[in-house]
């Protein structure tokens, strides 16, 4: 009998491969935005469309976090607006929990579930804003191993 590995760590490991295209050096973050246990967006962490990466000149730290570069999150979500793929009622998967601003856009969004793989600086009001919104939050470790296992069988 085959194993296979559940929807939501098929989905982060999708995220945990996204976030590889990542031109930000001072953290990796991948999403992918799902509906209906489809993929209809992912997104990284880079500069704004034919601007400088930060892997080439550095990153831009103001206030300590790098401005040159746009969010997973938003990515992910901007995507779908530029393609015209709705978003409501869709669950993300982050390789890091949403900051703030993430926060703010996928409530807009109206993504009704946010799964992330690892705490990073849980901002409280990021935290707050979800839950007054009855998102859905839930922490799901990404399970490396259980990936590698499965590849190595086959």
């Amino acid at each position: 009998m085959n194993e296979r590995i559940s929807w939501d760590q098929f989905f982060m490991a999708q995220c945990h491969l996204v976030k590889e295209r990542s031109t930000c050096t001072r953290l990796a973050v991948g999403a992918t935005i799902v509906r209906d246990h489809r993929v209809i967006a992912n997104g990284y962490n880079g500069s704004v469309a034919g601007s400088t990466h930060c892997i080439d000149v550095g990153c831009y730290v103001v206030e300590g976090h790098c401005v040159r570069t746009v969010h997973a999150e938003m990515n992910a979500l901007l995507q779908c607006a530029k393609l015209g793929v709705g978003t409501n009622s869709a669950s993300i998967y982050v390789t890091h929990f949403p900051c703030p601003n993430c926060a703010k856009a996928i409530i807009q969004a109206g993504i009704s579930h946010v799964y992330y793989a690892n705490v990073y600086h849980n901002h409280p009001y990021a935290v707050e804003l979800l839950a007054e919104a009855g998102i859905t939050v839930m922490h799901i470790p990404f399970e490396h191993s259980a990936l590698t296992d499965l590849i190595t069988k086959g």
